[in-house]
């Protein structure tokens, strides 16, 4: 007796044996050759964008040799706008921090009137322009027109073309990077861990330093890693609070700045400190955090 005939299981076979119409499978080749097109694309974009940019200051840095190079970033002038820049970078990425975290854990553990809007808020500063923002601390915060002006002046605190003006104006900017990256963490590991301790009788305190903090180290981590690297290069709004004033009220980018717009030494040299502290701390981070389940 003959055998049944068993119909192939090849997709081109049991098509002719149904009667459908078989569709066309992309070879090795042709995939292959799309995903170099796609590598060629993206590394053109960001070759343009970013390599060269920072090539080219790197390069006109070497040019003019190590002399020069001492002599820009060991200025007087040059020593105190690292001091402010240090200041100014370090209290706004502390302020964020404290308030990123506090943000992320009130969206992702509670719900109350006005998440959305204080959500939709956290964002706010990366569709404003840096400008904008430092005219806005000045109408509130200005001793002759702000709204707390006077009040401010009565008390001798001045917060605009002072260092306080500085630190809101670059805490603003940078103010999502941390919220952003620790939110998706605690919405992910959601809230058994903290019940669970809540029931044993730990108390807040407790519970956010076992549980809560090292559930979100390496997103905090690297959330004030980019804080670092995005108040060390903060321009638009510290220059319309600051006021400009050389060795007072300068940072490096403002100083980097009035260089190049005067065509003094200096310009490049400076801008290559900048570009190395936030590579470094970037590259850092990338490194120790782990890249496996717990990262």
């Amino acid at each position: 007796m003959a055998e049944p005939a068993v119909l192939s299981t090849t997709p081109d076979r049991a098509a002719a044996a149904t009667g459908t119409p078989s569709r066309p499978r992309p070879s090795r080749r042709r995939v292959s050759t799309s995903r170099w097109v796609l590598r060629l694309v993206a590394l053109a974009y960001v070759g343009l964008l970013v390599a060269l940019p920072v090539g080219l200051v790197l390069w006109r840095t070497v040019d003019q040799g190590a002399a020069a190079f001492v002599d820009a970033i060991s200025g007087p002038e040059a020593i105190a706008a690292f001091r402010l820049t240090a200041i100014v970078a370090g209290s706004a990425v502390l302020v964020n921090t404290v308030f990123g975290v506090g943000a992320a854990l009130l969206l992702a553990r509670y719900r109350f009137r006005g998440r959305a809007l204080l959500d939709l808020a956290i964002d706010l500063p990366i569709s404003v322009s840096p400008i904008i923002v430092g005219l806005a601390l000045v109408l509130a915060f200005g001793w002759t027109t702000g709204w707390f002006g006077p009040a401010l002046q009565n008390a001798g605190l001045q917060v605009i073309f002072a260092t306080p003006g500085m630190v809101l104006a670059t805490a603003f900017v940078s103010l999502p990077l941390v919220v952003r990256e620790v939110l998706p963490v605690l919405n992910e590991t959601g809230l058994e861990q903290d019940q669970a301790a809540r029931s044993l009788g730990a108390n807040a305190v407790q519970r956010f330093v076992r549980i809560t903090l090292p559930t979100i180290r390496w997103a905090l981590a690297y959330g004030v890693v980019l804080s670092i690297a995005r108040t060390l290069g903060e321009f638009g709004a510290v220059r319309v609070v600051s006021g400009n004033v050389g060795g007072q009220t300068q940072t490096v980018t403002l100083l980097v700045d009035e260089r190049a717009e005067q065509f003094e030494p200096g310009a490049y040299q400076l801008s290559v400190v900048l570009i190395a502290v936030a590579a470094l701390c970037i590259v850092v981070i990338s490194l120790l955090r782990p890249h496996g389940k717990d990262g």
